[in-house]
This record gives structure tokens, C-alpha cells and sequence, in this order.
């Protein structure tokens, strides 16, 4: 009897909550796919601790997950407040661009209109009457009346409480902001000193911005993968060039729900997630998923609801956020989003994603081999790859029946795996005799209790010919 994987993939992030190594080692059990760190709150010693903490959980769990960096990227910002400050409706508010070593505080004038200094020198050149400043994840909205060359005047829509430093969205408006800060550039610079194996880049807004950081990394001598966080409008506007750039998506929801009406979110969902899927490329889902486990130990109704429709949709993974970087319940968090992903995988019917674009015979065998391991009962899909190409593409096949293990000679190739959907990989090395790497596969499965005697495999291989060096081969074959 075969057994079946989670085949959406699940990726946590470390914080406060999780850096003791015997909670990790239970996550990376309970088949956590990729560690992310979150760099808007990790410096340099904390995040060589982290990491370090993670290695060692995955020598005591005997198992290899990826290590994600999610890099801060540019935000507008308030100045701090001397305290917080109440901003009723109908409120008068100036924002003005104050340097970082600027001493004044948010205070009120004499004809009660609330001065808040801003992080961006570009405000003013940015707004005009009629737009929408949203404050602290929209909760506090403002509209704009005027705009000067120095000065932004608004009034409040939305009341709320302005603390410290709290982060602007600026819905459909163009910011001249750089894709990537001096802090990111030092983080990135760590990040490769410690072998990071993805890059998620925040509030890209367009193809040049991705392209600038594979810069960054290739110059460093590292091959990691790149992640378009899609956070606002340029994003969504740009996708298509975005994802061409970049190894895949991430749908971060949380400023993307501030910057679009909230209606849209779902739609834009899954749009991103059919790019990704026609694409070939991996796509996470990000923000909010199970937002009430912080603090409690299960899950709302329509957490549940939200973590089904990202399976559904068949996206490749689900990221956990604050849920297991300082909530309560890491471990269960993690279960809770197993649980819902083997269940409604199991609910599927035998199909695939027929949509993608197959353009080679190498690339359409794969599509017969998806289909030969649908009509045979309870059967796997075995694949071989020094690149990740073959497993990438019967990955966004979308297999629902089926499993794909696949093979790899390459540690890198293995980690890059970890983000695809369906795709169980496991680290052997070839041979030159391609039987006796087959048979070393069909033993791993066995050994690790994936598999038995008598199970079916559809084996993806090349053997050597006669007339050419190395012939593409599909088999089906029968573990002994």
C-alpha cells in the first residue's frame, strides 16, 4: 500500500515561540516544509542563532527542510508620538517627510490639526486631493484634501489609535520607493554567508525589482530561489512579468488586503494562483490563515474554511506567521493545516491540471505518465533530476491520486523541491548503471515506509541506446 503525502506543503515561521530546538524538531516531524525569517523583526546575531537552531532540529529529525529569508523591503512609515494618539472622525491630520534624526514629536497646532512626520521625502509628490492614506493596516483611513510641495493635509474617516512607527499604504498610488535598502542589501549579504535557500522580496512592483536582486545573489555565488511577494496594485498589475522573473509567488494578503478593496482578494487569490499553475511555478499563500491559534488552541470556522480553499485551489503551500512565530500553539497549528490538506486531498477524484502548457515530448511524457499512474490503483510516480525540471513540471500536473517521488544527486535541487506541490524528495546518488539507481530508489521508499512489495510505480528514467547517448524512458514496474 502506498502512502499518500501532504501534498500542500506547509512553511512556518521562527520566532520567540519556536527557536527552542526540541519544539523545531517536532515541527520539522510533523512535516514542516521551509523555515521562514522574518527580517523586519531578526538582527544579525539573532538570526545566525536561528538558524543554527534549525540545523540542528533537522539532525535530530533526521530530516533536510528549506531556509527562507522574507527581506523587509522599503515602507512608508510614521515618526514616533510622544504618546498614543486618539484620531476621532472628522479629524485634521498634516503628514510632512522628517528625516531619521529629526527630534520632534506628533503634536497639534494651534487650530487643532494633528502634525505626524513620515519616513518618505516623496509624500507630497505622491498625493493629491481625493486619495486614500491608510494607517496601521488600514485601520485608522484618512482621505487627502490638499497637497503641497512639503505637506500632505488630510482628514480622519476611519478613527483609531496612532502609535509608533506605524506602516502607510497608499492604495493605486505609484511610490518612489527602491526595491531594495541598505538593510536588505546587509541581510542579504548574511543570508548567503549562512546558505539561505530562498529569497522572498517584499512589495515587488515590477520585474526590474526581482531582477536587481538575482543580481545581488548571483554576485554572492549563490543559486537560491526568488519569491515575488504580490502586496499591492503594481503588483497585481505587473504579475505575469513578475512571475517571469522570479521562481515563484507569494500572496502575501495582508498588505495586498489593505491595498485592494477587500472584495478582490479572493479573486486576486486565485488568479495568482492559476498564473502560477499554468506557469509551472510554485506559489504560497500567505497571511492570516489561522490567525485566532495565536491564542487559542483551535481554529474558527472560517480559519478552516480559508485553510480549504487554499488546498482546494491547489496552491503549493500555506505559510503560518505569527500563528508559530509567538502564538501559543506551534505544533498544533501545523497539525491543524495537515489534518485539513489529507483530508480534502483524499476527497479529490483522479485528475490533473490539464491547462498547462506542455511544449516538448520530453514534457508531454510526463503528462502520460500522470495519466497511466491515475488508472492503475494505488500508484506513485518515481522521477529522477539533477535540475528539479522534471519533478517542477509533474508537480504543476496536479496529480490528485498519486504521489511524486522524486530523486535527486543534488542537496540544492532537493530543497528547491520542498515548495512543490505533491512532490516528496529524497537525496541519493546516481549511478552510472541507471537499473541499480532505480532499485537504490525503489529500497528508499521501502525502507523509509513509503511503500511495499508488490506496489506499482510509474518510473521516470533515461536509459542508454544504441543510436543516441540517453533515451527518455517511462516504465511501469513493480517493487519486488
Amino acid at each position: 500500500m502506498i502512502r499518500q503525502n501532504c501534498k500542500t506543503k506547509i512553511l512556518f515561521t521562527i520566532g520567540p515561540a519556536t527557536l527552542d530546538v526540541g519544539v523545531l524538531t517536532e515541527l520539522i516531524r510533523s512535516g514542516v516544509d521551509v523555515c521562514r525569517f522574518n527580517m523586519a523583526h531578526v538582527d544579525h546575531d539573532a538570526l545566525r542563532t536561528a538558524v543554527s537552531a534549525v540545523r540542528e532540529a533537522c539532525a535530530a529529525a533526521g530530516r533536510r527542510i528549506g531556509l527562507l529569508m522574507d527581506v523587509k523591503g522599503p515602507e512608508i512609515r510614521t515618526r514616533d508620538v510622544e504618546q498614543p494618539l486618539e484620531l476621532s472622525a472628522g479629524t485634521r491630520v498634516t503628514f510632512s517627510f522628517q528625516p531619521p534624526d529629526f527630534t520632534a514629536r506628533a503634536s497639534e497646532d494651534a487650530d487643532g490639526v494633528i502634525q505626524i512626520g513620515v519616513n518618505y521625502p516623496h509624500l507630497a509628490d505622491s498625493l493629491s486631493a481625493g486619495d486614500t492614506v491608510l494607517v496601521d493596516s488600514g485601520l485608522i483611513r484618512l482621505t487627502v484634501e490638499a497637497s503641497t510641495a512639503e505637506r500632505v493635509e488630510c482628514r480622519v474617516l476611519f478613527p483609531g489609535t496612532l502609535g509608533n512607527r506605524r506602516h502607510i499604504n497608499l492604495p493605486g498610488v505609484r511610490v518612489q520607493l527602491p526595491a531594495i535598502t541598505d538593510k536588505d542589501t546587509d541581510d542579504l549579504r548574511i543570508g548567503v554567508e549562512l546558505g539561505f535557500d530562498f529569497y522572498a522580496l517584499s512589495f515587488v512592483r515590477a520585474a526590474a525589482d526581482l531582477e536587481q536582486l538575482r543580481q545581488m545573489i548571483d554576485s554572492h555565488g549563490s543559486e537560491a530561489q526568488l519569491i515575488a511577494k504580490i502586496e499591492d496594485q503594481s503588483g497585481v498589475q505587473h504579475l505575469h512579468e513578475i512571475l517571469d522573473a522570479s521562481d515563484g509567488l507569494m500572496v502575501a494578503r495582508g498588505d495586498l488586503g489593505v491595498e485592494v478593496p477587500f472584495e478582490r482578494l479572493p479573486v486576486l487569490q486565485r488568479q495568482a494562483v492559476e498564473t502560477c499553475l499554468n506557469a509551472g511555478k510554485p506559489v504560497i499563500i500567505a497571511t492570516h490563515m489561522l490567525e485566532s491559534m495565536i491564542q487559542s488552541p483551535i481554529p474558527t470556522r472560517a480559519e478552516i474554511s480559508d485553510v480549504s480553499n487554499a488546498v482546494r485551489e491547489q496552491a503549493d503551500c500555506m505559510m503560518l506567521s505569527g500563528e508559530t512565530a509567538v502564538g501559543k500553539f506551534p505544533q498544533r497549528c501545523v497539525d491543524v493545516m495537515s489534518r485539513i490538506s489529507r483530508h480534502l486531498q483524499q476527497e479529490r477524484p483522479p485528475g490533473h491540471n490539464r491547462q498547462l502548457q506542455l511544449k516538448t515530448p520530453r514534457h508531454k511524457m510526463l503528462r502520460s505518465a500522470v495519466v497511466l499512474a491515475e488508472e492503475l490503483p494505488q500508484a506513485g510516480i518515481v522521477v529522477f533530476s539533477s535540475n528539479g525540471e522534471l519533478p517542477r513540471i509533474l508537480s504543476a500536473l496536479r496529480p490528485t491520486t498519486c504521489p511524486i517521488f522524486a530523486f535527486t544527486d543534488n542537496e540544492d535541487v532537493l530543497v528547491r523541491m520542498l515548495l512543490l506541490w505533491g512532490v516528496e524528495p529524497f537525496l541519493i546518488p546516481f549511478h552510472q548503471d541507471s537499473e541499480q539507481t532505480v532499485q537504490d530508489a525503489f529500497a528508499r521508499l521501502k525502507e523509509d515506509g513509503w511503500a511495499e512489495s508488490g506496489d506499482h510505480m510509474i518510473v521516470i528514467t533515461n536509459v542508454a541506446g544504441r543510436a543516441v547517448h540517453i533515451i527518455d524512458s517511462l516504465q511501469v514496474r513493480e517493487l519486488e
